[in-house]
């Protein structure tokens, strides 16, 4: 699979091949549901792309038919950021699909441009047993230019203040080297040219020591401002309010 396209529909079928075996191998495992950007619609559903690296022995991008698809009637489209936590429960329903539906919605999406951003998104909306469990977030903080372009814009130094008052915990993407990747380890992570140093660092900081060359319990956590910023958003995307917004 190493030809193919990340936007190809064969990263849907081979996440759902793999976690085939894993469901029946952990009995234990659960996820949450975390789906970001969740909007309905889908303005690249019309165009079929053919990937070649499904037959030839080289990478290369989509080509576009000249034929158009129809949009459903049937269930509604949603889009959305392919990175997503989804629970076993919704995942056995995706592969089981006890109804046929996740096999349906699959089937639509071959030689579809971008499928990972749509598929387990349009599923779960469409579906009454698992709608209420979405939340539509990546805990990312992302700029787009306005009309969005294929890839987000650099972050740089103008956009630090706004990175932070967003609460997400992540963030991209970043030209290499950037400033403001400096003032992140600066005034974010407290860090210079080690790892950012947390609370099982036990060892002494005197003359620009490593405190982490002596560490304590790996378990032991002291919440700094990050993780009340952090406390401060999931607070916010559990509540009635953004919730009831989902699959709308």
């Amino acid at each position: 699979m190493e030809n193919v396209s990340e936007k190809n529909t064969e990263l849907c079928i081979t996440t759902l091949a793999n976690l085939h075996p894993l469901l029946f191998s952990e009995k234990e495992f659960t996820w949450g549901i975390l789906i970001c950007q969740l909007v309905a619609g889908a303005p690249g559903a019309k165009p079929i792309a053919i990937d070649p690296g499904l037959y030839l022995s080289k990478k290369s991008d989509l080509s576009l038919t000249s034929q158009r698809r129809s949009l459903p009637t049937s269930f509604k489209l949603f889009t959305g950021s392919a990175w997503i936590m989804l629970t076993r429960p919704f995942l056995e329903y995706c592969i089981m699909g006890w109804e046929n539906f996740p096999r349906t919605i699959l089937m639509y999406y071959t030689n579809f441009v971008s499928s990972p951003e749509g598929y387990f998104h349009t599923v779960i909306c469409n579906t009454e047993e698992f709608q209420d469990t979405v939340i539509g977030h990546d805990l990312h903080y992302i700029a787009w230019d306005s009309p969005p372009r294929q890839h987000p814009i650099s972050l740089t130094m103008k956009d630090f203040d706004k990175m932070v008052k967003s609460n997400a915990p992540f963030a991209r993407k970043f030209a290499r080297n950037d400033p403001v990747l400096d003032k992140i380890d600066k005034e974010i992570l407290n860090r210079t040219s080690r790892f950012a140093p947390g609370a099982w660092c036990i060892g002494s900081s005197d003359n620009k020591s490593d405190p982490c060359s002596a560490r304590g319990s790996h378990s032991h956590f002291r919440p700094g401002p990050g993780a009340e910023r952090l406390q401060e958003l999931l607070q916010s995307l559990l509540s009635e309010d953004f919730r009831r917004k989902q699959c709308s």
